[in-house]
């Protein structure tokens, strides 16, 4: 996701487009016929720099060589705040639209129900593209209605990471890390320093960094959505997770939890960097950080506890591309698409920007089994989740995000709050 140097999953998980000119951009307009070099040129709006901008360049210059009637119109789109879609909508609208854009996962639902994406389903089917060849959380993303409406092409999950000379300062072995909820909560406890009001070291915040209910109601056993469609918040599950982070918010006191992680800004103040926090949910990509910020410490990773210490799981979000409504150029621009979700586009474009492929096999090739943090990552992949796919899927996010926030405030017990949420977003989804 992830989704994505640094954070790269936001709260909402929207992409956002504002176009700007790229230096191997020859303009920002739709994909069009070059009867000099008797090529198809397609029109690609991506939103990648540094490592995966690289990745991607490398991706176009094999895809070309081998796709020698085809030609790459590669254009940056910077990704900005909220509301920022306006430009893909209107180039949609107006009939000039990109032939692929780079699309966050977690938008696809939304953006085909609403008629702005080209259904891919017969491209796929003429060329034998399958949920096969796909981590079936990504493939489910792609898919709605049942219909294929993206090709995956990154992907990430959550574990908590630990630092192992706070467990071995606190007396604990940090080979033997917590399976259950009941171990995590034991454990953090023993990693506690506090004076007076003030946290000098605090073991484990649940909802700290990556640690979003949609994990939690997962690992308590917990669903989100029935296979009819129902939205399911109050699952009986679900509310165990959230009385859970409640009871934890009460038992270390809110308001003093909140002044410890209000005063943490930016990566380089990551309380988990600075020894501050000894345990966080976070992603893949924390491995890069640590290695900029502390490049000394001592960590590891495992799966997110669950109640029974068995059934550990994970949630993974991800980019993809596209093929919006009003392309010009289908057959050429899904040969692209194909291209980069296929084993050989996978592989250059992973072994360059770091990110997890799609593709099992794919990451095994590069290595990352192999790697003692990543490896975790790679096992875990195939237990995954994706998050609900619905055409209110950010409504959903920032529902739980706030029944979360005042259950750890004490505003409304944790029944009432996913109830409210369930029929806050079962309404939007029937208006």
């Amino acid at each position: 996701m992830v989704f994505k140097r640094g954070v790269w999953l936001s709260s909402i998980f929207i992409l956002m487009f504002t176009v700007v000119l790229s230096g191997c951009s020859g303009g920002t307009g739709s994909s069009s016929s070059s009867e000099e070099e008797g090529k198809t040129t397609i029109t690609f709006w991506h939103s990648m720099t540094e490592l995966t901008g690289d990745a991607i360049a490398e991706v176009i210059k094999a895809f070309e060589a081998e796709h020698t009637d085809i030609k790459v119109n590669s254009v940056f789109i910077a990704q900005q705040g909220e509301g920022k879609n306006e430009k893909l909508l209107a180039a949609v609208a107006g009939g000039n639209a990109p032939d692929v854009a780079y699309f966050d996962r977690f938008e696809v639902a939304t953006w085909a129900n609403q008629g702005s994406l080209t259904d891919l389903t017969e491209f796929a089917q003429k060329d034998g593209v399958t949920e096969d060849g796909f981590y079936p959380f990504a493939w489910e993303e792609a898919n709605f209605d049942g219909k294929l409406y993206a090709m995956p092409t990154s992907t990430d999950a959550r574990l908590v990471f630990y630092n192992k000379e706070h467990f071995e300062k606190a007396g604990l072995d940090p080979e033997q890390t917590p399976k259950t909820i009941a171990e995590l909560e034991a454990v953090a406890e023993k990693l506690t320093i506090k004076e007076g009001k003030r946290f000098k070291q605090i073991g484990f915040i649940p909802w700290y960094g990556q640690g979003w209910f949609y994990g939690w109601g997962w690992a308590f056993g917990g669903d989100f959505l029935d296979a009819n469609g129902k939205v399911t918040a109050d699952d009986p599950k679900n509310v165990e997770a959230l009385t859970w982070m409640s009871d934890f918010a009460k038992k270390y006191n809110i308001e003093d939890i909140a002044s410890f992680t209000s005063s943490q800004g930016t990566s380089t103040m990551d309380p988990f960097f600075t020894g501050q926090l000894s345990m966080q949910v976070s992603g893949p990509w924390t491995v890069s950080q640590a290695k900029k910020f502390n490049p000394d410490m001592k960590y590891g990773v495992f799966p997110m506890p669950t109640p029974t210490g068995e059934n550990h799981t994970t949630w993974s979000g991800g980019w993809a591309t596209v093929m919006p409504k009003g392309s010009k150029n289908q057959e050429a621009a899904w040969e692209f698409m194909k291209f980069l979700s296929g084993e050989q586009g996978q592989e250059i474009f992973s072994k360059i920007s770091g990110d997890f492929s799609i593709k099992e096999s794919v990451n095994e090739k590069l290595g990352y089994k192999e790697d003692p943090i990543f490896k975790e990552f790679i096992n875990i992949l195939p237990q995954s989740h994706a998050r609900p796919v619905m055409t209110q899927g950010s409504l959903y996010w920032n529902e739980l995000a706030s029944a979360v926030d005042l259950a750890t405030r004490g505003k409304g017990t944790p029944e009432e709050l996913l109830k409210k949420v369930t029929d806050n977003v079962t309404k939007a989804l029937n208006p």
